[in-house]
């Protein structure tokens, strides 16, 4: 996946805004920061409950 440049974000942007309105891209914003934070506490358990398998066959 390449890099986003200015004008694609801008783009992005303005295609949200068409979509969801103004008063709906807060409350959007929220909900997908919310989602990607319980996502990589999630991960992180996952991993963690990982290691401490792998470390407890070794033993």
């Amino acid at each position: 996946m390449g890099n986003l440049g200015l004008t694609e974000m801008l783009l992005i942007g303005v295609v949200l805004l068409l979509f969801f309105g103004p008063s709906r891209l807060p409350e959007l914003g929220k909900s997908i920061g919310k989602g990607i934070q319980e996502f990589k506490k999630a991960s992180k358990e996952i991993t963690d409950s990982v290691n401490v398998d792998v470390s407890d066959t070794k033993k």
